[in-house]
């Protein structure tokens, strides 16, 4: 939060050679890379929409609330002064602020209301432009977005919740739905036994006698507990199925879903996470008995999707704070931004930056689409996307974090936030080796994923010598059946070649050369910074919105 005329003349120095505060910048009309992403995939109607959004996620009020809503977590409520159970969890102000604001900006519907194609651009867009101010709401948001899919499983489910999905606006007291303005959803799967492995679950189901069942069981995690309903895997009799567990039941009594405890993250915090129970819950049943993952898969698809996005918004947020401060800082009679070594820096972080918001907005453009060639593209180039992107975020942020010296270590800049979260992604839906293996798995399963990810690849073919040898590597590699030690190495591989085709195609040729010479063609340093000696600098360094 920045303050009225601060002394800067002390008694023993003088305070100077520091960069003005970062607060009220647009951050969508700042960031050429990603502007560009989405109006070539999402179209021309979409500059409007995140140009607002862009505005108010940049003010000073809304960075300060997201600096508010982590600085002070939400508490556990269990029971009320009285001693009657009512497992809820209370927040900040400034979270109610954020969350009612990112439904004001329809951030969790547009994909399903847009009524054109680019509501999947628009969603992911918009979440990663959120992302830069607070993280911690979106999980709320990127659930209750994924969750539509899957609840059209259950037709009188859908008539009821959806409405409240599409037209709603923030309403957080638990209540029956209908005197809710609007709802969200969130989601319940693993457990302490399995983890991963859904299929190791004990949670249980059985028939209440009437249109409902009852849950019993516990999960491990369970994020954004004030949600009003949750989607959730049980065991009814030997086959697993999806259920839908209001938190307020049809007769308006609380559901037996009990928060045991909020986990201590490592960062996110703004997010309650959950350890929850279910003692008798009731509960709806969502698609056929026995095909609970393939009913859920479609909403884990979709959050994948967000776990792109949110990586995306926070490498931007810490590249922005990075070039900002060392446009003003000045060391050995330079700004920092004018020494060759620290522009290296930058400009090999902006091009990481673009290649990640080609992908990401490339991916989400599939979405929309609705030939089964574009859907197969959907269902791989996300579980790329999320294993490279996500994975390469911690790193990412570490760098951005270095360029602001000793200031970035310290909790009142953004950047210690930044890097608590940077590793989130990677593990939500799906950690790294889980995520190969699905890649492993689909290009297995779904031929047509082989033909999607072949046309992307022919798409830029003869374009440059060592992106050719790439995707040469690329095809020789999934010629045979991958073991499944290498399936890093060939998800790494994937989408540096998606990345590749992308910037040869849609980025000046000095920006995609460098990429291609230094992810592709061996002369990669091991750390950001250590680019071609020939690479476009200034190019690279503009795209970043501080030239």
């Amino acid at each position: 939060m920045s303050r009225y005329a601060p002394r800067t003349k002390l008694a023993t120095h003088e305070v100077e050679n520091q960069p003005p505060e970062f607060a009220d910048r647009n951050l969508f009309t700042l960031d050429p890379a990603l502007r560009d992403a989405v109006l070539r995939e999402g179209g021309a109607w979409l500059d409007a929409p995140l140009t607002a959004l862009g505005e108010a996620v940049g003010s000073e009020q809304v960075l300060e609330w997201g600096d508010q809503a982590n600085r002070y977590p939400p508490e556990l409520i269990s029971f009320d002064r009285w001693g009657r159970r009512v497992d809820e969890v209370r927040f900040h102000p400034s979270y109610h602020a954020l969350m009612a604001l990112a439904m004001e900006h329809r951030i969790h519907s547009i994909a399903w209301t847009a009524g054109r194609p680019g509501g999947h651009v628009a969603h992911a867009a918009m979440l990663a432009l959120f992302t830069e101010a607070e993280a911690g709401v979106m999980c709320p948001v990127s659930m209750t977005y994924a969750a539509v899919p899957a609840l059209r499983h259950a037709p009188a489910l859908a008539e009821a919740w959806l409405p409240k999905i599409m037209h709603g606006t923030y309403d957080a007291p638990l209540r029956p739905i209908a005197d809710k303005a609007g709802v969200t959803i969130g989601m319940a799967m693993t457990e302490k036994q399995g983890g991963s492995d859904v299929r190791a679950n004990t949670t249980r189901a059985e028939p209440d006698g009437a249109d409902g069942y009852r849950l019993t069981g516990h999960k491990w995690f369970c994020s954004a507990p004030m949600c009003d309903g949750f989607l959730t895997l049980a065991y009814l009799d030997d086959a697993l199925t999806c259920f839908f567990v209001p938190r307020i039941t049809p007769d308006g009594e609380r559901n037996a879903m009990h928060v045991m405890r909020l986990k201590d993250k490592l960062g996110n915090r703004s997010n309650a996470s959950s350890e929850i129970e279910y003692h008798g819950a009731f509960a709806h049943l969502v698609g056929e008995p026995g095909r609970g993952v393939r009913t859920i898969i479609e909403m884990v698809h979709h959050t994948r999707l967000s776990t792109t996005a949110g990586p995306l918004g926070i490498m931007r947020m810490a590249l922005a704070q990075a070039a900002h401060h060392v446009s003003y800082r000045r060391a050995f009679q330079r700004r920092l931004m004018d020494q060759p070594a620290m522009r290296a820096v930058i400009a090999d972080l902006a091009l990481e930056y673009e290649a990640n918001a080609m992908l990401v907005m490339r991916t989400a453009a599939a979405f929309d689409e609705a030939t089964e060639l574009d859907r197969a593209f959907a269902r791989l180039a996300t579980a790329v996307g999320k294993y490279w992107i996500a994975k390469r975020c911690p790193a990412f942020v570490y760098e951005c974090l270095e360029c602001l010296g000793g200031v970035g270590y310290i909790e009142e800049t953004p950047m210690p936030r930044l890097y608590r979260e940077a590793p989130l992604n990677a593990i939500w839906e799906g950690s790294g080796n889980v995520i190969a293996l699905d890649i492993l798995r689909t290009l297995a399963r779904e031929p047509r994923s082989r033909d999607a990810l072949g046309a992307e690849i022919k798409a830029a073919a003869g374009q440059h010598p060592a992106y050719d040898a790439a995707a040469a590597q690329l095809r020789e590699d999934l010629s045979h059946a991958v073991p499944e030690a290498a399936a890093r190495m060939v998800a790494e591989r994937m989408a540096l070649v998606l990345q590749a085709s992308l910037l040869l195609r849609h980025a000046p040729n000095a920006i995609s050369a460098a990429f291609c010479e230094s992810r592709l063609a061996g002369n990669w340093g091991h750390l950001f910074g250590a680019l071609p000696k020939d690479a476009p600098l200034d190019a690279l360094i503009a795209r970043t919105g501080f030239a």
